[in-house]
């Protein structure tokens, strides 16, 4: 690699810092309180015995197996583990409802089997428009449960559909998924902070 592409990939790492840091410093405020609401309803959903749901696409899904990780395993500390659950994780569960049904219904059909009125459901979409993260979310809200989504742009149908809209107003999927994973360590921390 010659000095000047060096270079020219040095700034394009200083950037994309750049941007990022900007955009955590510009959100911090603005989702302080839904963070705070969505991390309470997820505790009171676990000390009544009820469960945390999650799921997303693409990006979106990895989020959604790493925050129940860091729930059922463990964030920063030793603990009990916590009853959290990423819909994205059966391969013979997704693709059998999204052949026999559609794919819009992989999400909202295990919401169905699984999901009581005492649990939580997450559903994050960094456009705030995907149609299975809106179904799920509508399928939950039928059952009594308490929705969050966490979305990006300007929050789309599903940001509507929660009852806690965490919003991250950015067109780029890449920087609103880190600030997703910030905000979901935030959660996680707020969560472990009472157990």
């Amino acid at each position: 690699m010659d000095g000047q592409a060096a270079v020219g990939d040095a700034a394009v790492i200083q950037a994309l810092f750049d941007e990022a840091i900007a955009l955590h410093r510009r959100v911090r405020e603005s989702v302080q309180d839904p963070v705070i609401e969505a991390a309470g309803a997820i505790r009171s959903a676990l000390a009544r015995g009820g469960k945390l749901l999650v799921f997303g696409n693409g990006g979106s899904a990895a989020d959604a197996q790493h925050m129940a990780a860091e729930l059922v395993g463990r964030f920063e500390r030793e603990r009990e583990a916590l009853a959290a659950i990423a819909l994205t994780t059966d391969t013979s569960i997704v693709t059998s409802v999204a052949n026999d049904f559609t794919f819009d219904w992989v999400f909202a059909r295990q919401i169905e089997a699984l999901g009581r009125r005492e649990d939580v459901a997450l559903g994050i979409s960094t456009s705030g428009s995907s149609a299975n993260v809106l179904t799920a979310l509508e399928s939950a809200n039928v059952r009594g449960m308490k929705t969050i989504a966490l979305t990006g742009r300007d929050g789309g149908t599903i940001g509507k559909a929660a009852a806690i809209h965490i919003n991250v107003p950015h067109a780029s999927t890449a920087r609103v998924q880190e600030v997703h994973r910030t905000v979901i360590h935030a959660i996680c921390a707020l969560v472990e902070r009472t157990r």
